[in-house]
């Protein structure tokens, strides 16, 4: 990263300790940000804001939401099994029957 960059982490699914070169950052000056979704679950101004844009940016296709693949309901083990893989980019969806 370039002297005075911000750093944004988004989402994180592992627990373990994640190294992080802590010099290398503070020579460069670096601003580090880490964004979870309880920041906006405990707000609830903020939950209605995130969801509105969510929701109007769907509905006008300015966000498109990328699927990695989709499983029956019936098929959600094998959902589970991809998943854990870490193989996909963009998000699993499972169709639920009317």
């Amino acid at each position: 990263m370039s002297h005075r960059s911000i750093l944004l982490i988004c989402g994180a699914l592992a627990t373990a300790p994640t190294p992080f070169p802590v010099i290398t950052a503070m020579r460069k000056a670096l601003a580090l940000y880490g964004h979870t979704l309880v920041a906006f679950i405990r707000d609830p101004e903020r939950l209605a804001r995130a969801a509105a844009f969510i929701e109007d940016g769907l509905a006008d296709g300015s966000l498109k939401p990328i699927i990695a693949k989709t499983f029956p309901l019936d098929a959600n083990g094998q959902a589970h099994v991809f998943m854990e893989s870490n193989e996909q980019f963009g998000r699993l969806v499972v169709t639920v029957p009317h």
